[in-house]
């Protein structure tokens, strides 16, 4: 039950310059992701971004960094419609999610994740939306349907294991 970082894949939906300004809580979203990005590319987790329609959302913003990271643009708000979205899911990978919107693209990309058969965690505090309410009934909606409602400190906490991992305090030095 926890998550093995040998299994997981990063998935961050939409952290886009012309959204994010409009996310509610958006700014502590995008630290939280980066965290999540940054001790990834630490543990050699691979990363998974994607970008809904960039050329009227923008692209990812900076702060996440997206260097070893592989891209995906889509139109369909759930990613898993999208063709060939799959290919880059490994059937057996612990698939670690966070993004925006969590009512929208974030909800039909897990479902979709889910109904393939996926394991996924939602990050809570690496997601978010225009208002609370949509971001809290959408977690709830995905737990009901099987996925794991993490934060962004249990995800890395767990990915050390322990303090004696050789990454424990650049990580640690990451939430400080």
């Amino acid at each position: 039950m926890m998550i093995d970082p040998k299994a997981s894949l990063l998935l961050l939906i939409d952290f886009q310059a012309r959204l994010m300004p409009a996310i509610h809580d958006g700014a502590q979203a995008v630290k939280n992701a980066t965290w999540l990005a940054t001790a990834a590319q630490m543990l050699n987790v691979p990363v998974l971004l994607t970008e809904q329609n960039p050329k009227g959302l923008g692209t990812t913003v900076p702060e996440i960094p997206a260097d070893h990271a592989t891209l995906f643009v889509k139109t369909s708000f759930g990613a898993c419609a999208q063709p060939g979205f799959l290919n880059h899911v490994p059937p057996d990978a612990q698939i670690i999610v966070g993004g925006c919107e969590t009512h929208v693209c974030v909800l039909q990309t897990v479902l979709g994740l889910i109904g393939a058969g996926r394991r996924v965690f939602v990050v809570s505090d690496a997601a978010g939306s225009r208002t609370p309410d949509n971001k809290a009934a959408a977690l709830a909606r995905m737990a009901r349907h099987g996925a794991e409602i993490v934060t962004t400190e249990m995800v890395l906490f767990e990915w050390l294991v322990s303090a004696d991992h050789p990454q424990f305090r650049q990580i640690a030095a990451l939430i400080k």
